[in-house]
């Protein structure tokens, strides 16, 4: 009986997975993929660090976890944006818009995701997370372009942001709209090429 007086109370947390996986995405934003570590990880997330080990099987599961919480979060974001879009023209509005205000994404987001393309550049599972993120994107586009123009919109969405990300000089908010414009206009089948 003494022994079990001795020993502590073991700490109910049912969050704290969830909060690890939030730290890790923070971590990442703030250290890239290469700085984070198990060590930053737990202290971020006010955690032993043995509960690094009790949660995730290593740093690979928990960056995997980190990733597909945080392309989730993004896609849920992107597909609230395209809630009211009708038509064409709505769809470049929209599309102009979300360029321009970063989809609803900060600049800590944006580190993430870019940290992710260039993991998935060499880790398979990674692949996965980035595959599904880029279906989900095209599925919202292909409400409104065929599948063709859906995933060439989805690259030009990726590349303009990554532009205006890390540009000094971005494109305007109207040569973005022309740009999408073109993109999303139909073609007329035997026009002259």
């Amino acid at each position: 009986m003494t022994a079990e007086l001795d020993r502590p109370a073991r700490r109910h947390d049912p969050e704290r997975r969830q909060r690890i996986v939030d730290a890790a995405i923070g971590v990442i934003a703030e250290h890239g993929v290469a700085g984070t570590t198990h060590r930053l990880v737990a202290a971020a997330a006010d955690v032993p660090l043995g509960s690094m080990t009790y949660h995730f099987s290593g740093l690979e599961d928990l960056l995997e976890q980190a990733f597909t919480v945080h392309a989730e979060r993004m896609a849920v974001k992107y597909e609230a944006h395209f809630a009211d879009v009708r038509s064409r023209d709505d769809v470049v509005e929209a599309v102009t818009a979300l360029i321009h205000a970063d989809a609803d994404a900060d600049e800590r987001d944006w580190a993430v995701s870019y940290e992710l393309f260039l993991a998935a550049l060499r880790n398979p599972a990674l692949r996965t997370v980035t595959e599904s993120w880029m279906r989900r994107s095209r599925g919202v586009l292909e409400r409104f372009v065929d599948p063709t123009t859906s995933r060439g919109v989805d690259g030009l969405i990726e590349g303009l942001v990554m532009h205006k990300v890390l540009s000094t000089g971005p494109v305007s908010r109207a040569e973005t709209a022309e740009i999408i414009a073109r993109a999303v206009r139909p073609t007329t089948e035997g026009a002259a090429q």
